[in-house]
């Protein structure tokens, strides 16, 4: 992910197990309510970090929700 995420990008947010992606759920969510704080008070430097986390957030939801349809396997625990 160019600006979302950092770090992260979508082939390996696949490869995090659930937990890991609440993980980062939450960090993201954090993010977001922090930028729109900074927006709303003229602070923030850089728009398009809104949309990219936005995004991020939204891959997040897609990868959790294609598991839990089965659409989408969990990475496996090899040992």
């Amino acid at each position: 992910m160019a600006v979302g995420t950092k770090g992260l990008e979508p082939k390996q947010l696949d490869l995090l197990d659930d937990a890991a992606l609440v993980a980062e759920l939450e960090k993201a969510k954090k993010e977001l309510f922090n930028l729109r704080f900074q927006a709303a008070s003229g602070q923030l430097e850089t728009h398009g970090r809104l949309k990219a986390v936005r995004r991020d957030i939204a891959r997040i939801y897609t990868i959790l929700r294609e598991r839990e349809l089965g659409i989408r396997t969990a990475p496996s625990v090899s040992e």
